[in-house]
């Protein structure tokens, strides 16, 4: 078996990929790992979206390859529905708002309430910055904006890092980020953290709150899972699935996920079907309402 994961090696999929492969190997041979990024993960995806029968290709997907960029783009090589059968949810990791320290306490504001109060009675004095157009800080700004009526400028970067990188040197206001990235500046202060973007708190900050329990009906998490492409059987789809799953829930694979920072997931086969059917309506809805597009 080959699993692809469609971005470079060294990340958060990367690494769980490379877990999941290790633990299931016992029951489905071996298991290679291969990174084909590009294309916002639309390479890799693809390659396993249009594998021949005899190739026994898994993809470690995510809401990017999933349910984002399928909207974002004129032509897609892919449909994220109907080209493959979801095997395992792996993860689901929140994003976290933040705004420099120094210009949160000038301003202010130590809540998402009060960010809200400042962006109603300041329309269009604040930016936001993202790692670019269509990535998930990017739509995760544009829903609070749409949801609690505010206006507030759009500054795209070339990666998260860079967007960082402005919000600490006050070029930007604030930032929808991957809690793991701005974790270390929030405890270094650096950082105020207003809420977390998952409808619950996070372990790693229990001080800070949900944005939703302050804007009703703001949820944005950050998702990866393993597909097989739609013509795998259904018989090997579910013997697939019980062997990753075993693999992420015994103790050393949940020992491996901790130390990343990660709880691997409980949903498989028709579960996570529907959860990706409801997250690509979702950001299908979230992006159009936008107007976000990437020619």
């Amino acid at each position: 078996m080959t699993l692809v994961v469609p971005y470079p090696a060294g990340g958060p999929l990367d690494t769980s990929a490379r877990i999941a492969a290790e633990g299931a190997s016992a029951q489905l041979g071996k298991i290679t790992v291969e990174n084909k990024p590009g294309a916002g993960g639309g390479t890799g995806a693809d390659l396993v979206a249009k594998a021949p029968k005899t190739a026994n290709m898994v993809l470690m997907g995510a809401v990017a390859t999933h349910a984002v960029n399928p909207w974002l783009y004129k032509s897609f090589p892919y449909d994220p529905i109907k080209d493959f059968k979801p095997l395992v949810l792996v993860a689901r990791t929140p994003n976290v708002l933040v705004m420099n320290a120094e210009q949160a306490k000038r301003l202010d504001i130590n809540t998402t309430t009060d960010l809200v109060k400042y962006l109603k009675s300041h329309p269009d004095q604040l930016q936001y910055g993202s790692g670019g157009n269509g990535s998930i800080g990017h739509i995760a700004a544009e829903m609070f904006k749409s949801l609690t009526n505010t206006r507030m400028a759009h500054h795209p970067f070339q990666g998260s890092s860079p967007a960082l990188k402005a919000l600490q040197a006050q070029q930007v206001a604030l930032v929808f980020d991957n809690l793991a990235s701005s974790l270390p500046l929030i405890q270094a202060g650096k950082l105020k953290a207003l809420g977390v973007t998952s409808l619950g708190r996070d372990e790693s900050l229990p001080n800070v709150p949900s944005i939703n329990d302050e804007v009703q009906g703001f949820n944005v998490v950050t998702w990866f899972g393993l597909f097989a492409p739609a013509s795998l059987p259904d018989a090997d789809a579910q013997r697939y699935a019980s062997a990753f799953s075993s693999a992420m829930q015994s103790p050393a694979g949940k020992e491996k996920f901790k130390k990343m920072g990660i709880t691997p997931e409980e949903l498989s086969l028709d579960g996570f079907a529907r959860f990706v059917r409801s997250e690509h309506s979702k950001y299908g809805f979230l992006i159009k309402a936008a107007k976000i597009k990437i020619e």
